[in-house]
């Protein structure tokens, strides 16, 4: 299980986490989201133990992470800058993966070798984003770790090596119980492989729910109201409505089955109830229209 309560980070009298909590269950994928700045990359750093809290506590498996070499060497990290040797090749980085995690199976690197077809010896400096990011996989994955700590994890990554990626992942959450934590900005993505998501902003950590809470507490409805009802009445509890002809869209905070008793009261003449998408979630809780695009005149 990993456990940030309460943390506190300033930096320069900035505060990049602000209180910040979450709760990611043993065997969970969590998704990690939130506008740029809002401290999604301070916690990930947090977590493999690169930064201290000023206050709170960062734990994995209920062990403080911050100097606990132990721990760590359960720990397989990918950020979205990804270290590695300036001349080491996958093979030289093998090697020094290799020394540091006592579960790092050859065997398994060996049988990876098939999925990543890249060339062991060639500097991983030469390789292309995509390409870098394969490699990482390769070892993290490799490694046998309980935990595995993501920071945009398939950017650059062709469709066909991303979906390959997620399966080698997914299955080892199903067989191993591996603990996964993922920050993207890729939200339709996250929806097919999260089943807990936290949504961050301002170094907060705003909501977290599995998936399937989140997409009860809030509904998208179209609605046709009755001839001579042009508006949504004000009552009504909308958090976001447009209109095209006569049909309204209403995104609404409660369950389909509670929104759509309290539009019968009106009498519609339709009434269609929709799940909303991970994004849509995030734009709505992250304050509705006005976090919405905006049209600029430029």
């Amino acid at each position: 299980m990993i456990e940030v309560k309460n943390v506190v980070k300033t930096f320069d009298g900035f505060a990049a986490l602000n209180d910040a909590t979450i709760s990611v269950p043993t065997g969970a994928v969590y998704g990690l989201v939130g506008p740029n700045g809002a401290g999604k990359s301070t916690i990930i750093r947090h977590l493999t133990g690169i930064f201290r809290q000023d206050s709170g506590t960062v734990r994995l498996g209920g062990e403080d992470v911050w100097e606990n070499a132990a721990l760590k060497a359960k720990i397989a990290a990918i950020p979205d800058d990804w270290y590695y040797f300036n001349s080491a090749g996958i093979g030289d980085m093998m090697r020094f993966y290799k020394g540091f995690y006592p579960n790092f199976s050859t065997e398994r690197y060996e049988k990876l070798r098939e999925v990543f077809e890249l060339d062991e010896k060639r500097p991983i400096r030469r390789f292309s984003k995509g390409m870098q990011k394969q490699a990482a996989f390769w070892l993290a994955l490799s490694a046998m770790p309980d935990y595995l700590i993501l920071d945009e994890p398939v950017d650059g990554l062709d469709p066909v090596m991303r979906r390959q990626v997620w399966s080698l992942m997914m299955g080892d959450v199903a067989e191993r119980g591996t603990t996964v934590l993922v920050s993207s900005h890729n939200l339709r993505e996250l929806e097919d492989v999260c089943d807990h998501v936290g949504i961050m902003d301002h170094g907060h950590v705003l909501l977290e729910r599995s998936l399937a809470q989140l997409q009860d507490n809030m509904v998208k409805l179209q609605v046709v109201f009755p001839d001579g009802m042009e508006d949504v009445p004000a009552e009504l509890p909308v958090l976001h409505a447009s209109k095209l002809g006569r049909v309204h869209t209403l995104i609404m905070r409660m369950n389909a089955q509670e929104a759509t008793e309290r539009l019968m009261a009106y009498s519609p003449l339709l009434v269609d109830a929709i799940p909303l998408t991970l994004e849509e979630i995030f734009i709505y809780e992250l304050g509705g229209a006005d976090y919405a695009v905006k049209d600029i005149v430029l």
